[in-house]
């Protein structure tokens, strides 16, 4: 079965447009400036940083990212600091 031209110019279309997705934003957007995520684990492993999850109430989270926003080490240095204080205070 033969396309017709048309479907020719359609399909190059699309695959010039994949071609484009794939690719990413040029480093000028600042996406060459985030490491990719192998290596945000490496360094955060060689930091002594391991990753911790946990299920919060929405409130608590909601509570949380509110007061991170002003927290000069973002949610996770909050968050450390707040568990510190608490294991400070328990002991």
């Amino acid at each position: 079965m033969t396309l017709k031209k048309y479907d020719l110019a359609k399909n190059l279309g699309l695959s010039i447009e994949n071609r484009r997705k794939a690719a990413g934003a040029p480093a000028r957007f600042g996406a060459a400036a985030a490491p990719d995520r192998r290596e945000q684990r490496r360094r955060d492993a060689a930091a002594g940083l391991v990753p911790f999850a946990c299920k919060l109430p929405a409130e608590l989270a909601a509570a949380l990212r509110a007061r991170a926003d002003a927290h000069p080490a973002g949610l996770n240095g909050l968050v450390a600091e707040l568990l510190q204080r608490g294991l400070d205070a328990s002991a």
